[in-house]
């Protein structure tokens, strides 16, 4: 009896024939030549046994949608997971026509004859895709794509945006004359918060960035940073990319509005990707134009797409172009500066000088030229930590390009202190700003005077020195300004400028501290020393570092050449207390020191033979002999590009400082803050037909409330555009109840 009741309580079920498992909520069952997937009980997917596409798309479908991972779907389909992940690939790449693909050269295909290589490049060089090309001569894409990597054929790279230098700069520099961002295509959906239809045709390959949709809300978090879209537009960084890099391909989430979300990130103070996981999607997707924004994955595969095209120099060059043409007047003087990232991870980095922390660690170092008024214009990254005198040229090279025929005063810091390099500046046609460095001559007291004078708005006074010096044996001529301090130090400043007088140039000079402000701001604000990526890239194994050997023999010599000097100061102590009574005679002082004295002739010849030795060691060796660990570098294009979008958010921050000015008494001491908490605050959103309008939420005081409705009305003067709209942007605060 209770064997029959355990029989029924618990049968022995068997799963029907051609049944597997993919996981615990994945089953695969295969019938009369049919497959059908189920999640969770659910049907995923229905088709025939023989439809490779649609046997690649379920594969996909399961491995994005996150129901299982590589090697589950590799074993319950059979085959490798090299096979998924080039599923994968052609999907993202091609959409689901691209996963329509067979092995082998198909049947009843013509191949491509070798007198034909000709047409093909002419056709290429004419503009035509290898689709048209192949549809042209009836062969396969894939046939044109190889013939074309064989015969070495390269795309054109994109022109870099001319450089209008004698144009006038607009009647409101700041917020007027905005350049258009690429508009996309109208959206197939209706609803705001469901765009299935435009991943659709994402999906299908048919889309290359959503357009963005509005719905309209009230208190919508986060809403009040869409202030700084005008000055985004303005500083040209959605024309510029598409530019430089046209597209990333069918997606949903393109090319502007990954910019744009990274843009934004910024200026929430959501210092990384990965910092998306403390916020909904759906409620940053509002301020966006989609029902959700992108997540940290999503975010950190587009970024490593954009790395992979090797355009960041590029990339910059631009978007310095566009805004030495916006505000040229802002380059007369640039600040030239570099700035060490510290790295504590496990590869093998060269080391440098940290200032900041009074020690040498492993870094990269990145070197920043910011406008007059400390607004970043470009960086680049220095190779193995070169210093400032050896990046100068390059530097300035780099600058030529977009500050055009004009002659700037770059100014720096005693890093990049060279006589000889200063000639090489004034060659270049630059003038030069910087503190002198070692041993100079003091000035008497009687020689200096009181300068006073107003620039930017301030009044300054120094009490100053004016004269001309000679570098180089005479072979360089500039003028130094001393400025005297009040606890008699002094202060000598080089320059070439002798067209100023001496009030501004010490101004100018001392300005320089703007740009030490600006990377602590932006490393406490943007987390400027973040890493991008982990990845690793090689590096010239053939670079020159110190050489261990020689240091080792250099600390002996130091110590053997210290030992002597305390040996000869115990003889001279010696000779001082000598009593002539005693050793009338130098004779006999010496007889008397004598095993003093065969001790200094032991250390003197000590020093000789170390000092011969060293000589002997070279000084500096390439890396590659004194490592075996392979010879890296932090692979800077990633890096680059978020050094690149945190640069034109913070300039976006400055070009709204600078309008909110006039209405805000205490603007260099809150400015940015005042910024930062319209930017963070909530908004709502109205849309209409030909307008997105914007209603801030009142701040924490009337006064502030002010400011920012008086800069409401100055952006609404600009008629900005959303990216990838047609909608104009109206501003508006609420009033403070």
């Amino acid at each position: 009896m209770a064997a029959d009741l355990s029989n029924d309580l618990f049968p022995a079920v068997r799963n029907p024939e051609g049944t597997r498992h993919i996981n615990g909520r994945c089953l695969l069952r295969t019938q009369e030549g049919h497959r059908v997937v189920f999640v969770s009980g659910v049907i995923l997917a229905q088709y025939a046994v023989d439809d490779h596409m649609a046997e690649a798309y379920v594969m996909v479908s399961l491995l994005e949608q996150g129901w299982a991972d590589q090697n589950e779907v590799a074993q319950a389909f059979d085959c490798s997971t090299r096979t998924v992940r080039r599923h994968q690939r052609r999907f993202e790449e091609g959409g689901l026509a691209a996963l329509d693909h067979r092995s082998g050269y198909p049947r009843g295909r013509r191949r491509l004859q070798g007198e034909r290589t000709q047409w093909i490049s002419r056709l290429k060089a004419e503009g035509h895709s290898n689709r048209e090309i192949a549809r042209r001569l009836g062969v396969s894409e894939t046939a044109i794509r190889k013939l074309v990597r064989r015969i070495g054929w390269k795309e054109p790279q994109p022109e870099t945006i001319p450089l209008p230098l004698k144009e006038a700069p607009p009647a409101n520099p700041n917020l007027s004359a905005l350049p258009s961002c690429p508009a996309a295509p109208a959206s197939i959906d209706t609803d705001p918060s469901d765009r299935r239809g435009d991943r659709l045709l994402a999906c299908l390959g048919l889309l290359d960035d959503a357009p963005p949709l509005f719905g309209s809300g009230t208190g919508l978090v986060r809403a009040g940073v869409l202030l700084a879209l005008p000055a985004l537009i303005q500083g040209g960084i959605f024309a510029c990319a598409q530019k430089i890099y046209g597209s990333l391909g069918p997606s949903f989430y393109g090319l502007r509005t990954s910019l744009l979300t990274l843009l934004l990130m910024a200026l929430w103070r959501i210092k990384r990707p990965e910092g998306l996981k403390e916020h909904s999607p759906a409620e940053l997707g509002r301020v966006l134009g989609l029902d959700r924004a992108p997540e940290v994955k999503t975010l950190r595969r587009k970024l490593a797409r954009l790395a992979a095209c090797g355009r960041a120099a590029q990339f910059g060059r631009a978007l310095a172009q566009h805004r030495v043409a916006m505000r040229g007047t802002m380059v007369g003087f640039l600040y030239i500066d570099g700035h060490v990232r510290v790295y504590h991870g496990h590869h093998r980095l060269p080391k440098t000088h940290v200032a900041r922390m009074r020690l040498s660690l492993p870094a990269t170092s990145d070197y920043w030229i910011n406008d007059r008024v400390g607004d970043p214009l470009f960086v680049l990254t220095a190779e193995a930590n070169a210093g400032l005198v050896k990046m100068l040229p390059s530097i300035l090279e780099q600058v030529r390009g977009f500050v055009g025929p004009r002659r700037p005063t770059v100014v720096f810091d005693r890093g990049g202190y060279s006589p000889k390099l200063f000639q090489t500046i004034l060659a270049a046609n630059f003038d030069l700003l910087t503190y002198r460095k070692g041993r100079y001559p003091r000035i008497p007291k009687q020689r200096f005077k009181a300068y006073r004078t107003r620039i930017q708005g301030r009044t300054v006074t120094y009490v100053l020195a004016d004269q001309e010096v000679r570098l180089l044996k005479g072979k360089l001529r500039l003028r130094q300004v001393t400025r005297l301090m009040e606890n008699g130090h002094q202060t000598p400043i080089l320059t070439s400028r002798r067209d100023l007088s001496p009030a501004p140039v010490a101004y100018w000079m001392f300005g320089r501290w703007r740009q030490e402000n600006f990377f602590k701001y932006l490393r406490e604000e943007y987390a400027l020393d973040a890493l991008a990526e982990y990845a690793t890239v090689p590096d010239d194994p053939t670079r020159e570092v110190p050489n261990p050997a020689w240091a080792a023999v250099n600390a002996q010599f130091q110590q053997a050449q210290a030992y002597l000097d305390r040996l000869q100061s115990e003889y001279g102590l010696e000779a001082l207390g000598n009593r002539e009574q005693q050793r009338p005679t130098m004779r006999g002082f010496k007889v008397a020191q004598g095993k003093l004295g065969q001790q200094i002739w032991s250390a003197m010849q000590r020093v000789e033979r170390l000092e011969i030795k060293r000589a002997k060691v070279p000084k500096r060796v390439p890396v590659q002999t004194i490592s075996e660990d392979p010879v890296v570098k932090l692979a800077p294009e990633r890096k680059h590009l978020t050094n690149l979008l945190k640069m034109v958010a913070y300039q976006a921050e400055s070009d709204l400082l600078r309008a909110v000015a006039p209405h805000y008494s205490r603007v260099d001491d809150e400015g940015r803050t005042l910024i930062q908490s319209a930017l963070a605050s909530a908004a709502d959103i109205e849309v209409t037909v030909t307008e997105l309008r914007v209603t801030l939420a009142p701040l924490s005081s009337a006064h502030r409330t002010r400011a920012i409705a008086a800069l409401c009305e100055e952006l609404n003067k600009s008629k900005a555009m959303f990216p990838g709209s047609q909608l104009r942007l109206h501003y508006a605060i609420r009033d403070a109840a």
